[in-house]
């Protein structure tokens, strides 16, 4: 019995909805369109639902172009029951970045660590992935599910953002649903997306960030400016760490709320999730890879009381990085 059979085997209800975390991203947006197809060959239809906004140009491209119907959970309110099953792809309960909405939880398919305070039906999580499409891709293939090439183009442009163009936490089996997926995808649009990611609104966030960087021992600290989008935030942490003189990298901006947060690592000792974890404990939430991680801080107050609070969590950081460092070197 495959992962598949077990998961359809966990679904009573004639219709169920795919949940993603909040602000989805193209590797959050493929998965879930790749298994609401093969739960529709499978005769189970089921709608894809998200919090937030598609907040970037390719990612809006990428729905566009393969047709994938999203609704925004606000335009579900009052559809929703607690009788509703929901399935969560790319994100678990309880993370910092996915709501909680009416329904219930019975099945997840990600590969971010387990979040263990969580039970469900049933689960496909495998941290060694580096993303949640290819897990949704092996499903078709290890089931001989037939998989056309707009299934197939937006799950290995979702494989390849979430690696980093193949370069950061890939495993085997990333490359395996790559090169399968490899004549059946559209490279031209693929391509087209990989080189249209960036509006001309988005170098406001670079020009903050530059402007503000500071760096302590290989530990970079930038700030992309009020209310940035999520995922501008993790291509600008990415981007900073393309700096010799950077090996760890935290980027955050200040929205209503709160402070959003991306971490990004490119040395083993340092995992990134736990380092952020640790670092917010008491103050907010967060997680991830070793080598990518998230996080958010609630906050409500005024200018000065933001600035302390951000001194206070570089101050965080620092010292528990520092402490890794200290383990990793004895």
């Amino acid at each position: 019995m495959t992962n598949l059979d077990q998961l359809l085997r966990q679904i009573n209800r004639e219709h169920v909805y795919i949940q993603t975390h909040n602000f989805p991203d193209p590797d959050a947006i493929a998965s879930a369109y790749g298994l609401q197809r093969l739960l529709a060959y499978r005769g189970i239809p089921a709608t894809i639902c998200y919090q937030g906004k598609i907040d970037r140009y390719s990612t809006g491209k990428l729905v566009e172009l393969t047709e994938i119907a999203l609704f925004n959970t606000e335009d579900l309110e009052g559809m929703l029951t607690e009788d509703d099953e929901v399935i969560l792809v790319d994100s678990q309960k309880g993370n910092s970045n996915v709501i909680n909405i009416t329904g219930d939880e019975i099945i997840c398919v990600d590969h971010h660590p387990l979040n263990e305070k969580y039970r469900y039906r049933f689960t496909d999580i495998r941290p060694g992935v580096g993303a949640c499409a290819t897990i949704i891709a092996q499903y078709f293939f290890e089931n001989d599910i037939p998989m056309d090439r707009k299934v197939a183009t937006a799950l290995t442009y979702g494989i390849r953002v979430d690696t980093n163009h193949l370069s950061r936490s890939v495993s085997r089996l990333d490359l395996e649903m790559i090169y399968r997926m490899y004549d059946l995808c559209d490279h031209d649009v693929i391509s087209m997306l990989e080189h249209s990611n960036l509006c001309f609104g988005d170098l406001l966030a670079y020009s903050s960030a530059i402007s503000s960087i500071e760096v302590y021992d290989n530990v970079s600290f930038a700030d992309t400016g009020k209310d940035c989008p999520e995922a501008l935030i993790a291509s600008v942490s990415d981007f900073m760490l393309a700096l010799k003189e950077v090996s760890f990298s935290v980027v955050y901006s200040v929205r209503e709320g709160g402070i959003k947060l991306s971490v990004r690592s490119e040395i083993s000792v340092l995992d990134a999730g736990k380092i952020i974890g640790e670092a917010l404990l008491g103050v907010g939430s967060g997680g991830g890879h070793a080598a990518m991680a998230g996080g958010f801080i609630p906050f409500e107050g005024d200018e000065h009381q933001e600035s302390l609070l951000v001194d206070q969590v570089k101050e965080r950081f620092i010292a528990v990085i520092a402490e890794k460092r200290g383990d990793g070197h004895e």
